[in-house]
């Protein structure tokens, strides 16, 4: 059975429940309530950990998918995939930095950059999902290997 047809969905679920998962760990710390907290980034973690895998075996045997959007939605496609891309990248090391000093216990430094990492890692995820359901239902072109 081959997989790759599925994974595009998989991935767009994956981003969506690592975003859900995030902000919910958010609520709980906001709210005091640490386990919940870590429970919640730890699984948005392990989450968007499984999305990476997948995205990067798809992309290695698919390649990209041509966008087929045309007139003033190709601009803005683009637009939303620069920044999603070059946040993507910036995201990681923000989130190994953030955890290692949550697992250290060094909780002021852990508040300072999470500031930074749960925004960059929520706006990754949501335009993931926003990106896959235009390339691949709003203005699909070719579908899916």
């Amino acid at each position: 059975m081959d997989v790759l047809p599925y994974l595009p969905p998989l991935q767009a679920l994956l981003n969506g429940l690592a975003a859900t998962l995030a902000g919910s760990g958010y609520y709980f710390v906001r709210r005091g309530r640490r386990q919940a907290h870590r429970a919640c980034m730890i699984a948005a973690l392990a989450v968007s950990t499984l999305f990476m895998i997948s995205y990067l075996y798809y992309h290695a045997r698919v390649g990209n998918i041509p966008f087929a959007g045309q007139g003033w939605i190709r601009p803005v496609y683009f637009s939303i995939l620069a920044t999603h891309v070059v946040l993507a990248a910036l995201m990681v090391p923000l989130i190994l930095i953030t955890v290692f000093r949550a697992l250290k216990g060094h909780e002021y430094a852990h508040r300072r950059i999470a500031r930074w990492a749960l925004p960059v890692w929520l706006y990754v995820s949501v335009t993931g999902v926003l990106i896959y359901f235009l390339a691949f239902h709003i203005y699909a072109g070719a579908p899916a290997p």
